[in-house]
């Protein structure tokens, strides 16, 4: 190439993007979408009767990336990670983030297990957690070769609680640095409550290393709790590289698909870059069907939300 059509093209290339520029489009044209993820925890009741099924729909959806949760099966969804790994990138997908216990698990006060399907209460087999197992859960998902692990819960009733709490979450971000992973903490609205005149969540955000814990930030529920999302990322720019997606009704007591509800995301996702956001995750935490509410929050993030 000559150097008279190099500089040609230069200039014809600086005057189309100023154009646009003039014209509102640029941003758009230049800034590349983020791929579409989901919790497997929407599919909690339906996905370990047929894992691959579930799947397959789910990237039939237009899903990219995944985020796995516990299952009744054991391990992940019943296989080794290497084996869960591939089943999910050969139907086109990437297995992003994994979810795990802080703690033994235990029902909160005053709650009954969930019933199932069949109408009976769930049996819940012995789950590992980082303050028993960590090196573990640790080791698994990087044999898998997730990018995030991450925290789904912690104890946080009591101020001894989340003092206990704290060192794990330092000690289990450095255990996931050293194994080439991002450590996530994923909140619900209790972590914003206070106990003995301190804010759980704000102390995890305080108290644990900002370069070892990140959060993976649950958006409604930090909403039901009466937090501002964006606020939240200006005053912790950076330490938001996960969020969960899902909507909530007037009542901040039922959870809808994503854009079916009274959250208004656009604000948030303009905030994203300084968040640090890297993925987000649409979740639906136990829908009546998974599959109606996985499509209809597509076609809204879609349509409004990623660009």
């Amino acid at each position: 190439m000559n150097l008279n059509r190099r500089k040609f093209l230069q200039n014809t290339s600086a005057l189309a993007l100023g154009s646009l520029a003039l014209s509102g489009k640029a941003a758009n044209l230049l800034m590349a979408k983020h791929t579409v993820g989901i919790q497997l925890f929407t599919f909690f009741n339906v996905m370990d009767a047929d894992v691959k099924g579930t799947l397959t729909k789910v990237a039939a959806a237009g899903y990219k990336d995944i985020e796995s949760a516990f299952s009744k099966l054991g391990g992940y969804y019943g296989m080794p990670p290497k084996q869960f790994k591939a089943m999910i990138n050969d139907l086109g997908m990437t297995w992003k983030s994994h979810h795990v216990l802080g703690a033994p698990f235990k029902m909160p006060a005053g709650t009954k297990m969930p019933e199932g399907p069949d109408g009976k209460p769930m049996v819940i087999p012995p789950m590992k957690n980082l303050t028993s197992n960590m090196q573990q859960l640790v080791d698994e998902a990087a044999e898998g070769g997730v990018k995030y692990l991450v925290c789904a819960n912690i104890p946080t009733g009591t101020l001894d609680e989340v003092k206990a709490a704290i060192p794990v979450l330092n000690k289990t971000g450095e255990a996931a640095r050293k194994a080439g992973m991002q450590f996530c903490y994923h909140n619900h609205d209790m972590e914003f409550v206070a106990v003995d005149g301190k804010v759980p969540y704000d102390m995890f955000l305080t108290e644990t290393d900002p370069k070892l814990v990140k959060m993976e930030l649950d958006l409604a529920w930090a909403v039901k709790a009466g937090k501002n999302p964006v606020d939240m990322f200006k005053a912790h720019p950076g330490r938001f590289p996960l969020w969960h997606v899902k909507d909530l009704d007037a009542s901040r007591e039922n959870i809808l698909p994503v854009g079916s509800g009274t959250i208004d995301f656009k604000p948030i996702f303009a905030a994203a870059n300084i968040a640090g956001m890297q993925n987000f995750f649409v979740e639906h935490d136990m829908p009546k069907d998974p599959f109606a509410s996985m499509q209809s929050s597509i076609a809204y993030v879609n349509k409004n939300l990623n660009v």
